[in-house]
């Protein structure tokens, strides 16, 4: 079923994952927050995981449990385990207190207003949004693996989805650690570390899950993959959207993403 595709898989997941550094880079590069792309691109990604999860995703899952259990209980475990996937990166994010997570939304501009004032009692908060990423990004590394493994093609728009919805992530982790230490490289490193548990993710889902992968137990997997990023989708990708005070921009973007991602699936059949 996945024999092949294990180097294309982990480094789509890596490529999402290390993407929190491109978020922590533009912050130190770039003069300003382009909140207009960035609404776009955010709802772009939420319009490709939505679309992808209740389409492709979750149509696989079923089809992959139906043969050993039946229409009626593999239907019920379809539908389960999607809701399970929501309920597990639910009550991960229920975990991060709130003034520490790592979906707050920040500008760039944060950075050139009283950086000379550093409070070091910010590294906490900086170090803890990069502990709460990092717990966030495990399971999505696991997910984008899934996805690549089973599905080479239908990888790449996932992990480029995943990528752009890391990319301010970056950014909410190196605003608190510059404040308190004044270093863009322990900034940078700081934000770059925290998407490592993506590919971690990625390992744990591999040596732990994989060599007992039966087809139930895919299309359980894979159903909870499809929840896990419908759940990503509506609790971060479109409020951060509209945070960025780009509403219809982030619903243009949302469109975009589903129709790129309902013609591409099209080219493939």
């Amino acid at each position: 079923m996945f024999e092949g595709n294990f180097i294309w898989a982990f480094g789509l997941t890596l490529f999402a994952g290390l993407a929190t550094g491109v978020g922590s880079a533009t912050a130190f590069f770039a003069k300003r927050t382009n909140t207009r792309l960035l609404a776009v691109a955010l709802g772009f990604s939420a319009g490709v995981m939505i679309y992808v999860s209740f389409v492709e995703i979750f149509a696989k899952a079923r089809d992959a449990m139906l043969p050993d259990l039946g229409m009626r209980v593999g239907s019920w475990a379809t539908v389960l385990a999607f809701f399970g996937g929501m309920l597990i990166i639910g009550l991960i994010d229920k975990l991060v207190p709130s003034y520490e997570n790592p979906h707050e939304v920040h500008r760039i501009e944060e950075l050139r207003n009283g950086h000379e004032d550093f409070d070091p009692r910010l590294m906490r908060m900086g170090v803890f949004s990069a502990l709460a990423i990092a717990i966030h990004n495990f399971p999505e590394g696991l997910a984008t693996f899934t996805v690549a493994m089973k599905d080479p093609d239908l990888g790449l728009p996932i992990a480029v989805a995943i990528a752009i919805h890391n990319i301010p992530e970056g950014i909410a982790v190196s605003v608190p650690v510059y404040y308190a230490t004044g270093s863009r490289k322990r900034a940078f490193l700081l934000s770059f570390a925290s998407g490592f548990s993506e590919p971690i993710g990625a390992l744990v889902g591999y040596f732990l899950l994989f060599p007992f992968m039966t087809d139930v137990v895919f299309g359980v997997m894979f159903a909870g993959v499809a929840g896990i990023m419908v759940f990503i989708s509506l609790d971060e990708l479109l409020p951060a959207a509209r945070q960025y005070g780009k509403h219809h921009f982030s619903l243009y973007g949302l469109i975009a993403g589903m129709m790129v991602m309902a013609v591409s699936l099209l080219l493939f059949l």
